[in-house]
This record gives structure tokens, C-alpha cells and sequence, in this order.
């Protein structure tokens, strides 16, 4: 577990190693959580605050930046072992965090029942009275340390980002896209953007984008997955692909094998891309290590596509 202005990343071990970030912030001996992983990520979160010298008695605030269970699936259950802290999440995610039945039956739609049983486990209510719901501009108080909470709908509409000014850095969820670092050259970053069914909404994803950079923060926090310092050429990389993306959508949107060309397409754009980048991973590497992303990146420009009709 790394550190720098009291900021941990704790590797959630969701999926692979290095692909699911949660971030222990510590201020005064006081501490945050923005972003849980899933149930099973709870012991690591709470080990990791041992790891630091913190108790339980000290975290103040679990902020997850949406509700998609590789950021909150383990909000509840964290919240469970922290008698002290409240939650803070988007106004339009609280419910599904204080009653997780539409978020578990959207992601069984998505994944399959079984399939989310064995990710995510059975999710845990957070009590109503332990939730704060942040509109835009929402300020959480750290022990002094300002916590700013943007509203960063694209890719979803129940999306936040948390602006961290005494380290200059953005915790973004999956705003900023998705950057793993089997793609790293020369310590230059890989970046693509996240789609995601079901409320991928291309003109607000570059709106937030182009917000965050306004400012001109030093250091993105990604969950998936760290950090990253080459702020200005990544947001142009994610405004390229995104434009690319939906490009490619609607080429393909009258196709009775819609789905499955859109999904050929993006493996072909990230494995160009990747090569662009000079990754020397081969094809058939990079497309596993994006297979999950290409598939839920296809479902959610179909998505998009279907709700533009």
C-alpha cells in the first residue's frame, strides 16, 4: 500500500490484481474512504487501516464515487465495521445503497445472478441516518482537509468526483476512464473510456472531463486503476475515443448483428491504440486484459444507441 498527502491505495483485489482501487485518505489521524471495492474487499480496507495506525473508530467518511458494485458493492458491510463514519454519496445514488434490490436485479441483468452472487456477495443496507446525499459543491470536512464534490454525470448519472485541494488531485471514479498498468511505456499512461450500461451519455462524459481540468489538477486517482500524472494529453486521449466510439456505434446501429460488430470494432480501435501507445503486449493479451471492458463498453454504446431512438 503506497502513500503520498496521506493518500493510500489499497488494491480491492476485485477481478485481477491491479484493476479495482478503493483510497484510504488520512488527515489529523482522522480517515476517509472514497470508493470500497466489493464485500470481499472489506478485509483488505480494514487491514490497510491498520496498516496506517488508524482505528475504526477513526474514519469519519465512506465515499463512493457511484454506485456500481466494483466502487460500492461493499459500502454497506464497510459501513458495518465503522461505528463512526457516515456515508456521502450522489443524490440520485443514496437509495440504492439504503435498499440494494434495484442495484443487485440491474447488475443480475447485466452479469447474471450467479455470476454476481460470486463477485459481489449479498449486499448490505446502509441505514438511512448514516447517509448524506451531495448535491453539487458538497464540501466533506477531513479534520480540516476539504473533500469537494462534483457532480460528473457520462458515465452514469449518479456519478461524483472528489477534489482534493491539498493534493491537487481528482478522485474520479470512472469519469476519467480506466488506465491499468500492464499498459504503462516509458511511464506514459494507456487510457480508454468506460461506457457501461446503462446511462453512458456521451456529451455530459466530455462536459465532466473538460470540468475536471479546469482545475488543473496535478494527480488522477482512477479506480481502476491508480494514479496517473499526465492530465492534459490523457483528457485529449478520452475526448479521441470517445468520439471514436460513438462513431463506431452508429455505423453499426442498423446492423442485426449490432453487438456483436460493435464489439469487433473496439477490440480493433484499443488493440490500434494500444499499439500507438507502444505496447508491445500481444493482440491476443491486450484484448484479454480489456475483455471485460470491451464487452461492457459494447452493451453500453447499444444501450445509448437504443435510447436515442
Amino acid at each position: 500500500m503506497t502513500e503520498i498527502h496521506g493518500i493510500h491505495i489499497i488494491d480491492t483485489g476485485f477481478h485481477r490484481a491491479q484493476f479495482d482501487a478503493a483510497y484510504l485518505v488520512i488527515e489529523n489521524g482522522r480517515a476517509a474512504f472514497i470508493d470500497t471495492g466489493t464485500n470481499h474487499s472489506v478485509p483488505l480496507l480494514l487491514s490497510a487501516l491498520q496498516g496506517a495506525g488508524v482505528g475504526i473508530d477513526a474514519v469519519d467518511w465512506v465515499i463512493p464515487t457511484h454506485v456500481h458494485l466494483d466502487h460500492a458493492g461493499g459500502a454497506g458491510a464497510l459501513m458495518r465495521e465503522l461505528p463512526n463514519a457516515t456515508l456521502v454519496v450522489h443524490p440520485r445514488g443514496a437509495a440504492h445503497l439504503i435498499d440494494p434490490t434495484k442495484l443487485v436485479n440491474a447488475a443480475i441483468a447485466v452479469y447474471g445472478e450467479e455470476e454476481v452472487r460470486r463477485s459481489y456477495g449479498d449486499l448490505v443496507p446502509v441505514p438511512r441516518e448514516r447517509v448524506i446525499e451531495a448535491t453539487d459543491g458538497h464540501r466533506v470536512d477531513l479534520a480540516g482537509r476539504a473533500l469537494l464534490c462534483l457532480d460528473t454525470p457520462g458515465h452514469a448519472l449518479h456519478h461524483l468526483c472528489v477534489w482534493d485541494e491539498r493534493s491537487r488531485s481528482f478522485f474520479t471514479g470512472d469519469t476519467f476512464g480506466l488506465s491499468y498498468r500492464e499498459f504503462d511505456t516509458d511511464s506514459r499512461a494507456f487510457i480508454l473510456p468506460t461506457t457501461t450500461p446503462s446511462q453512458f451519455d456521451p456529451d455530459q462524459l466530455r462536459s465532466s472531463i473538460q470540468r475536471l481540468l479546469t482545475y488543473s489538477p496535478q494527480t488522477i486517482h482512477l479506480t481502476h486503476y491508480g494514479r496517473i500524472t499526465d492530465i492534459s494529453r490523457c483528457a485529449a486521449d478520452l475526448i479521441v475515443q470517445i468520439d471514436a466510439m460513438t462513431e463506431l456505434a452508429r455505423t453499426h446501429a442498423q446492423s442485426s448483428d449490432r453487438h456483436a460488430r460493435i464489439h469487433a470494432g473496439l477490440s480493433a480501435l484499443y488493440v490500434d491504440r494500444a499499439r500507438a501507445h507502444g505496447v508491445n503486449l500481444p493482440s491476443v493479451r491486450v484484448l484479454e486484459l480489456l475483455a471485460m471492458d470491451i464487452e461492457l463498453n459494447a452493451q453500453g454504446l447499444g444501450i445509448w444507441l437504443d435510447r436515442g431512438r
